[in-house]
């Protein structure tokens, strides 16, 4: 063989990205084949080539008849196979022997040179068949070890053609993936020769190439955008939490910074906006929410009901439900369309959310009294303003820890505004009124803002203990000695 042939093998291994060994290999299967075609030829024969010449022999392997039926026993019995169909044991009906069993026995066997003189037109057809098998063979095994650790990265490609059950993507030359209808967005479209991003959802081996399956729909594609236009994450300073997604109309996602000084939320959102307003482009308009991860599961509901401002949160820890309440002109807002900013806030928060608006949790109040607020914790005390306190009551208590809330419980009342009244003040022990110059239960409430009561400290005022402070002003109360404290503010 000449030296052309050796160099076209090498010049295609460089082309193909292919170990030279393995083009010489099938060079010599396929040379093997060819023999095998012609005439004569020997029933069992091997070829071997000069890797510096390119010379090859055709060896003929003159086994004995004894370890030539020992093989052929062993072949059949591992080659049997149940059928299918039956359910019955199956035997190939020519068993072949494998060339590597011939190498355990090569003492007993021997060899002679039988190398044809010329192939033919015929055997040089069967070799070049060969040869491109063993190649695209070789080509679909490197591909399948290029993508089959690649599942769940960010993926550009340009679209081939599409139609009613997938879409081709060309990822580069000779890589083709799947974009099935079950991953794609609803209303999109994919035109001819148009760049789209995916991420690789799934690599499968095959017999025509690996079968690499993208999706549009994954929550993955936007922790893939997000990390690719903002820095923060992708330096791992700030991180996505969790992502909550309805493709093709609204995202939320949680982010949390794990360095002082760097804003989550302003690190994702941009210059003016810059950064999630390329990925809104490339999610082709998709509307996305960014919340700050909060460890406190109060916080973190409100937040996750943005745009709308809630009013306060009441959680149960062991149901995992959180019952939200909102202003009247919030409900429709914290519900969002068809339900939907209030689904994405329960995938977000892996809490179960229920809204309620101000108007109808009092009027539930009213109808079931307090017994059940005691089971929820809540304190009992009624504001000047005639709205229950949110804080949460102090275990063993129907009132929180503010004081004049505390002395409530020497009255038979609940409002505030009773502590003020002469016939209100609770007798000592000895069921006598307390001397003259001691502190009067609820004084507090009573005193003018600034005045010092005998015997103690300035009092502040009542807006500073939260005694006439109104939850319409105040926004989210907090909850001191609880839990689900949670101080106010409203959803980004």
């Amino acid at each position: 063989m000449s030296h052309e042939i050796l160099e076209a093998m090498h010049a295609l291994a460089r082309e193909k990205g292919i170990e030279p060994e393995k083009l010489m290999v099938a060079l010599e299967d396929a040379l093997l084949s060819a023999y095998k075609k012609q005439p004569g030829s020997a029933k069992y024969a091997r070829v071997e080539m000069d890797r510096e010449t390119a010379d090859f022999r055709v060896i003929e392997l003159i086994i004995p008849e004894r370890l030539e039926a020992h093989l052929i026993v062993e072949t059949i019995d591992e080659g049997t196979t149940i059928d299918p169909e039956t359910g019955e044991m199956r035997e190939p009906e020519e068993p072949e022997i494998d060339p590597k069993k011939f190498a355990e026995y090569r003492d007993q066997i021997d060899e002679r040179d039988v190398t044809p003189d010329d192939f033919g037109r015929i055997a040089a057809q069967t070799a070049k068949q060969v040869i491109l098998q063993r190649i695209r063979e070789a080509e679909r095994d490197m591909m399948y070890e290029e993508y089959r650790d690649r599942v769940g990265e960010l993926i550009t490609g340009i679209v081939q053609q599409s139609d009613s059950r997938y879409t081709l993507v060309q990822l580069r030359e000779r890589v083709e993936a799947l974009l099935p209808k079950s991953e794609q967005v609803e209303g999109e479209r994919y035109d001819h020769s148009q760049r789209i991003k995916a991420v690789i959802k799934e690599v499968s081996p095959s017999t025509k190439g690996p079968a690499i399956i993208v999706s549009r729909r994954d929550p993955e594609l936007i922790k893939k955008l997000f990390e690719l236009e903002v820095p923060e994450i992708a330096d791992h300073l700030v991180e996505i939490a969790n992502v909550a997604r309805e493709p093709g109309y609204r995202s939320k996602i949680a982010v949390v910074s794990h360095t002082d000084g760097v804003d989550p939320v302003g690190a994702c959102v941009g210059p003016r906006g810059s950064r999630v307003r390329m990925v809104v482009s490339e999610l082709r308009g998709e509307k996305i929410d960014i919340i700050p991860f909060n460890d406190e599961p109060a916080r973190f509901v409100a937040k996750a009901l943005s745009p709308a401002r809630v009013r306060e949160v009441l959680v149960d820890d062991e149901a995992k439900q959180a019952t939200v309440i909102v202003p009247d002109d919030q409900l429709s807002l914290a519900i969002g369309r068809e339900g939907q900013n209030a689904r994405l806030a329960a995938r977000l928060t892996g809490w179960r959310v229920d809204i309620r608006s101000e108007t109808e949790f009092a009027a539930e109040e009213a109808e079931h009294g307090y017994e059940e607020e005691e089971v929820q914790g809540r304190c009992a005390a009624i504001l000047s303003n005639g709205r229950r306190c949110p804080n949460a009551a102090l275990p063993g208590s129907r009132y929180c820890g503010l004081e004049a809330h505390q002395a409530l419980a020497s009255i038979d009342s609940d409002n505030i505004v009773d502590l003020s009244r002469p016939d209100a003040q609770p007798p000592d022990d000895a069921g006598q009124p307390p001397p003259p110059g001691e502190p009067q239960p609820g004084a507090a409430s009573s005193s003018e803002p600034g005045e010092q009561p005998a015997g103690g400290e300035p009092q502040p005022p009542a807006e500073e203990t939260g005694l006439g402070a109104s939850p319409a002003d105040s926004g989210l109360e907090s909850r001191e000695g609880s839990p689900h404290g949670m101080p106010g503010g409203q959803a980004a």
